[in-house]
């Protein structure tokens, strides 16, 4: 039996991306403390600080759900706690490509994460990413409020996001 590739072309659904070429997504759990730092970040940043033409979304621990906007921006920059081991409150900008360049130690989604990418890449949609990760030391359940080293990471995390989407927009 011979199989082979065949290419569909595919094409971008305004409906999850609203005409715009990059997302910024905060993925975490809001109920588990320093886990949930990428949604409070999403949800405290002042979009007119950013650029025109971005989608901003509380992905919260959405997995699998999240395929259609992810793969209707040609960028998508992530903010995420992890368990790396690393200070509290540090901040580590990764590009993956892959599910294997996601770090190991990622937190309580891990795995729906690495299955999107697996997914995305498997359906040629997958687009540039940049995930900004933000070091936890645990995570508490049934508690809204983040650390203040973890809260404190989200102002520098969001200059950070700031200045890479200024220079998308110089080249």
């Amino acid at each position: 039996m011979i199989t082979e590739k065949v290419n569909i072309p595919y094409k971008y659904d305004e409906f999850h991306s609203n005409g715009n070429e990059i997302l910024v997504l905060g993925i975490g759990n809001y109920l588990m403390g320093d886990e949930g730092v990428g949604v409070h970040f999403i949800n405290r940043i002042e979009k007119t600080d950013f650029p025109e033409n971005i989608s901003f979304i509380d992905g919260g621990t959405g997995g699998f759900t999240l395929i259609p906007c992810i793969e209707n921006h040609k960028k998508v920059i992530i903010v995420d706690a992890t368990m790396d081991g690393k200070e509290e409150g540090t901040i580590t900008l990764l590009t993956p490509r892959f599910s294997n360049d996601f770090p190991i130690s990622l937190s309580g989604h891990n795995f729906g994460l690495k299955d999107m990418v697996e997914i995305l890449t498997m359906l040629d949609t997958m687009p540039e990413i940049y995930l900004y990760t933000i070091t936890i030391s645990k995570m508490e359940p049934m508690l809204m409020e983040l650390s203040p080293k973890v809260d404190g990471a989200i102002k520098e995390v969001t200059e950070k996001i700031i200045q890479l989407i200024e220079n998308f927009n110089k080249n």
